[in-house]
């Protein structure tokens, strides 16, 4: 994996100034103002690149690219690159070489955007570098995770309920009846009956214009009858 990263560049400064500094005697950071800021022992170019979670900073020589030191950084802030207490365009890096040693170093810049620049290219790579790793820790914890089986069994059906209607997966659901008007009607109940709306009692005029017959006069007489 290693071999297939490629190196990207994150920031460009042509002018930078190198500068020996005295060892630290106390815990109380390092100050500027102690180097001999005037008679700077090296200048050239600086580069900040990174390949893979590492980032670079590297010392070049402004005509020829050749490299005069480089400060390998797995996280910053850090002690691979420090600020300096007494001001923003001044830094202190660690650079080592192939064979493993390493030294610090003081480096400046004359212009104080510069220097604004070449920190946020460090702090925007370690932000990347944070969320790669949390999101690959999530994937990690994922793939861990019992997963859930929501398919359906051999045989296994679902009940659905819409509206009035209630069907099971894979069976035909039953229409619903449907009036005259677009009114829809219920079935009866079993053995149940339908009511009949009463017939409404004759109205006076009708009673007034009815003609009584005469009543029918019994008799035991067959023949007279």
């Amino acid at each position: 994996a290693a071999e297939l990263e490629y190196e990207s560049v994150l920031c460009v400064k042509p002018d930078v100034n190198v500068y020996r500094i005295p060892p630290r005697t106390s815990n109380r950071g390092y100050r500027a103002s102690d180097w001999k800021l005037d008679h700077p022992d090296w200048t050239g170019r600086l580069r900040v690149t990174s390949k893979g979670k590492t980032a670079y900073i590297k010392l070049e020589d402004k005509v020829s690219g050749e490299l005069f030191a480089q400060a390998p950084i797995d996280q910053y802030p850090g002690i691979a690159v420090e600020t300096v207490t007494d001001s923003s365009r001044y830094f202190v890096i660690r650079i080592q070489d192939g064979t493993g040693r390493s030294a610090f170093i003081g480096i400046g810049f004359t212009d104080r955007g510069d220097a604004f620049d070449f920190n946020v290219s460090l702090q925007d790579h370690f932000k990347w570098v944070k969320q790669e790793t949390e999101i690959s820790k999530e994937s990690q914890e994922a793939d861990t995770r019992p997963k859930l089986d929501l398919g359906f069994k051999e045989g296994q059906t679902i009940k659905l309920n819409i509206g009035n209607m209630t069907t099971k997966k894979g069976g035909a659901a039953k229409p619903r009846v449907s009036g005259s008007g677009g009114l829809s009607l219920l079935p009866p109940p079993p053995g149940g009956k339908i009511a009949v709306p009463p017939i409404p009692p004759p109205s006076s005029t009708a009673i007034a214009n009815h003609v009584t017959p005469p009543p029918v006069l019994k008799s035991s007489n067959v023949s007279s009858a």
